[in-house]
């Protein structure tokens, strides 16, 4: 596939200890420029392009060669996940009543599109690290489900400060987290049963600066 070829071309010139360093650079700097005051603002709008950014920088590093199989289903994830997030955000019924501000970007249905890139590749990131080790399929479903809670767990406390969305009362809902650990399953059952090989070096790298991130700015914001 012509595809693969302008991937391989990529990580020539581009190798993995360049894109590493490249990484943790990136949101060092992330984390200063939302820190400051005066550079808040400017930095709360480059959130969409930093998921963009994240989700770029791994596929050429995808072991197996990209598929229209794994395009299908992350293509999937995206929809099913935009979709019960705009029903949530519209009803109040699933996650529970909160509302989309601007940090994300262009919205839909009050829903910011990028919400359906950042469900898929959470999903890709946990599957992929929990796939580099040897253990049964139950657990490639479980401990991915539960690292993206955990991850949600952290991110919700600075959200509000980012300008991602904020909850009615100033209150996570503990249904929120019930609900994304249903929805994990579901997607990570999805994986499994597909077959599909998710193994990336970056893929740890990756989640750790983002889970790092969001950790150092619920201190200093």
């Amino acid at each position: 596939m012509q595809i693969n070829l302008l991937l391989e071309k990529f990580r020539q010139k581009y190798p993995e200890r360049k894109v590493r360093q490249f990484i943790f650079t990136f949101y060092a700097v992330g984390i200063v420029g939302l820190a400051l005051p005066a550079t808040h603002v400017f930095f709360v709008y480059l959130i969409p392009l930093a998921l963009l950014l994240s989700a770029f920088i791994l596929l050429p590093f995808q072991e197996d060669d990209f598929s229209i199989k794994t395009g299908v289903l992350f293509t999937v994830i995206f929809v099913v996940s935009f979709t019960v997030e705009a029903i949530g955000v519209n009803t109040g019924k699933i996650f529970g009543q909160y509302f989309y501000e601007n940090g994300l970007g262009v919205k839909c249905f009050g829903t910011p599109l990028i919400i359906g890139l950042n469900w898929a590749l959470l999903v890709y990131l946990t599957a992929s690290i929990f796939q580099s080790f040897r253990i049964n399929k139950f657990f490639l479903v479980l401990f991915p489900s539960v690292l993206m809670v955990l991850y949600d767990v952290v991110l919700e406390q600075v959200a509000p400060k980012m300008q991602m969305w904020f909850w009615e009362a100033d209150r996570v809902p503990f249904r929120n987290y019930l609900v994304w650990f249903l929805m994990a399953l579901i997607f990570h059952t999805l994986l499994v049963i597909s077959g599909l090989k998710l193994k990336n070096p970056l893929s740890k790298i990756v989640f750790s600066a983002q889970f790092l991130f969001f950790l150092i700015l619920m201190f200093i914001l």
